[in-house]
């Protein structure tokens, strides 16, 4: 075995390994992002099976994805310090174990907390693949890898129904939580074999788990708010207290770091960006899933495969993305992907009200707004990762994957919000209004993408940003 000792730290070892682990950041972002949305497929039989109540079983879901959004920033925060071989082999572990402990629950308290602590997990997991991704190669080729955890990520989210319901059919609810498993046994290999050792993994501090404990309350109180105010639009009042929690916490000791580095980076719109264009395609997916199901008919089986067109189109295109903005510029790349979503999302719009559509008519659409994303998704990344001050990169990594996340999160619950605020459950009004939701959110990511960076606040002596290409363009 190849001894390592000799490496500075935190460089990865030029050659194959570096292309190993470039790999093992893809296929960690599609696992802990597949975990965000292929156990919606599984929540009536766990229900069922562990009789439990629907929205008992519901938190099989929220139990991983609030510990996700809470953990990113103060992750980041803790992450910078720490040896990113430690951090990539326990948190890869981590997540395998919990998902084998999920898998093997027999009873609903069982299954959720397995479920929050791998969240944790996976949350550990975002922040570190970009970084890892970041680190394998030398700057001129840093967007072209920023596309791979960028691409493979929303894959796994987008693919998770599909492949949840052939498990699901096949061997039951179980199988959800152990497909992961190979794929993460894999990475921990590799991990293990070709990375330089470099450092502890820190146990986390008391600062880090209020500043996870404020965080995770505000986005909480967001989420209930939008998934009740319908019905009862007094919810709406919990959602305001969201605001003043979070800017509690950016204006405490685990907050300050984080807005020094986006003032440092002078990423606001980019961040922003990302969060906007990940709620219009989760509010996207959201809708155009329950519309064909539901209301025009599709089996089970079509819709999936219909879908799926989104994710094949993105994989194509990711790999494209990458070599156009190492080549042309990483900022008119992802403006160029931001706006073809946006038009594939706004030729969905009529979809709300039409009853007519054939499988066809909407996979090429959803194809078109797939290509976008695929385009988008790695030079994004690049121009966050590529304007880090050194020794912040975890940081600015955390900042980027809790914009994505929130959006993935918000993206359903403002959907849900829309339609049943536009009109009733089966209106095609309320679902066109949805989609108009979707098209505009990606607009909005246009806009965004397309400022230009405004000149950084001055970062204290050895804290510049960086210069590579992908992070000026």
């Amino acid at each position: 075995m190849p001894q390592h000792k000799q490496e500075p730290p935190g460089r990865i070892p030029a050659g194959g390994g570096r292309r190993l682990l470039l790999a093992v950041s893809g296929v960690l972002s599609f696992v802990a992002m597949l975990d965000m949305s292929i156990v919606n497929i599984a929540l009536a039989d766990i229900a069922r099976d562990l009789d439990v109540s629907a929205s008992t079983a519901q938190w099989a879901v929220l139990g991983y994805q609030l510990p996700v959004v809470a953990l990113l920033l103060p992750a980041g925060r803790w992450l910078d310090g720490a040896g990113l071989r430690s951090a990539v082999l326990v948190s890869t572990a981590g997540f395998a174990v919990c998902g084998v402990v999920a898998a093997l629950a027999p009873w609903a308290a069982w299954l959720i907390g397995a479920r929050i602590a791998q969240g944790a997990f996976g949350a550990a997991l975002f922040v570190l693949m970009p970084v890892l991704a970041f680190r394998a190669v030398p700057p001129e080729l840093r967007a072209r890898a920023m596309s791979v955890p960028a691409t493979l990520g929303p894959l796994g989210a987008v693919t998770g129904p599909a492949v949840g319901g052939v498990l699901l059919d096949q061997f039951g609810w179980r199988a959800v939580f152990l497909v992961k498993l190979p794929l993460c046994v894999a990475a921990f290999v590799v991990a293990y074999r070709v990375m330089p050792r470099d450092g502890r993994l820190p146990a986390p501090d008391r600062r880090s788990l209020s500043d996870a404990g404020l965080v995770g309350t505000a986005v909480a109180f967001l989420l209930l708010a939008l998934t009740f105010a319908p019905g009862a639009p007094a919810w709406l009042l919990l959602g305001l207290a969201a605001p003043p929690l979070l800017v509690w916490w950016l204006r405490g000791p685990g907050g300050r770091p984080v807005a020094a580095v986006l003032r440092a980076s002078g990423t606001y719109a980019v961040n922003a960006a990302v969060l906007a264009l990940a709620a219009g395609f989760a509010a996207m997916h959201y809708v155009v899933a329950l519309r064909l199901q539901r209301d025009n008919g599709f089996s089970a089986t079509a819709t999936g495969l219909t879908v799926l067109a989104f994710p094949l189109a993105m994989g194509l295109m990711g790999p494209l993305g990458g070599r156009l903005a190492d080549r042309y510029g990483a900022r008119v790349t992802a403006v160029a992907g931001a706006a073809l979503t946006t038009a594939g999302l706004s030729l969905l719009v009529p979809l709300g009200a039409g009853d007519g559509w054939s499988t066809a008519d909407v996979a090429w659409r959803l194809a078109l707004a797939g290509a976008g994303m695929g385009l988008y998704g790695g030079p994004a990344q690049a121009l966050v990762m590529g304007a880090a001050p050194p020794g912040a990169t975890a940081t600015a990594g955390s900042v980027v994957q809790l914009a994505r996340s929130l959006g993935f999160a918000l993206g359903p619950a403002l959907a849900s919000a829309t339609w049943g605020f536009a009109g009733p459950a089966a209106d095609g009004a309320g679902a066109g209004a949805a989609l108009t939701l979707a098209a505009t959110a990606a607009g909005l990511a246009v806009v965004l993408l397309a400022l230009r960076r405004t000149p950084p606040v001055p970062a204290p002596p050895g804290t510049t940003a960086d210069t590579a290409p992908a992070a000026r363009n």
